[in-house]
């Protein structure tokens, strides 16, 4: 099995976290993994991805063209990276500020309203978590409890009390993933 698999959005959505939390938990579980954030320079409002492959076998190169899942979270990260899924791939993306939905016909699309379960639940920080979980119900490449081992070990100690909401905010993330086509 090999992921290769893209996290896109604004700095301050937890992008880079989400990466590196899933190749935490890829490590846990005995994969070959590559992380690689590439980010403008501002901290928070610039964009920000990261490629993450998970792979049961080596990895010859982190620099991918295409990938088997993209999780885009603002407009110019859809725009950039739509056509990049590869034919037969799955597309993620969070509704809020987007000006248009994905076009193409063949790939999968998902919606998950993460910004808006994040504000309901009065936990806009675990904006990440919400769609983080709605990934891992439709495409389980690592397993949850490893997800929350690769937080803990993420988290500076100090935060380690939100570990609880973030795994529920995992768990809504998986309820509200909705198919599109």
């Amino acid at each position: 099995m090999k992921q290769e698999i893209i996290i896109a959005g604004f700095g301050g959505q937890g992008v880079l976290s989400m990466g590196k939390i899933l190749a935490y938990a890829g490590l846990l579980q005995g994969k070959e993994v590559t992380w690689m954030p590439a980010y403008g320079p501002e901290q928070r409002g610039g964009t920000a991805n990261v490629t993450v492959i998970l792979s049961d076998d080596r990895i010859s190169s982190p620099i991918l063209q295409q990938f088997d899942i993209a999780i885009v979270l603002n407009q110019p990260s859809m725009d950039k990276f739509e056509a990049r899924v590869k034919p037969g791939g799955i597309l993620i993306f969070d509704p809020n500020g987007m000006t248009r939905e994905p076009q193409r016909q063949d790939i999968t699309v998902y919606k998950v309203a993460a910004t808006d379960m994040a504000t309901a639940m009065n936990a806009q920080k675990t904006f990440n978590m919400i769609i983080l979980g709605g990934l891992l119900k439709i495409a389980p490449v690592v397993e949850m409890d490893n997800v929350m081992l690769g937080l803990k070990k993420s988290l500076p100690e100090r935060h380690h009390h939100l570990l609880a909401a973030n795994e529920a905010a995992m768990k809504q993330g998986a309820n509200i993933i909705e198919k599109l086509h």
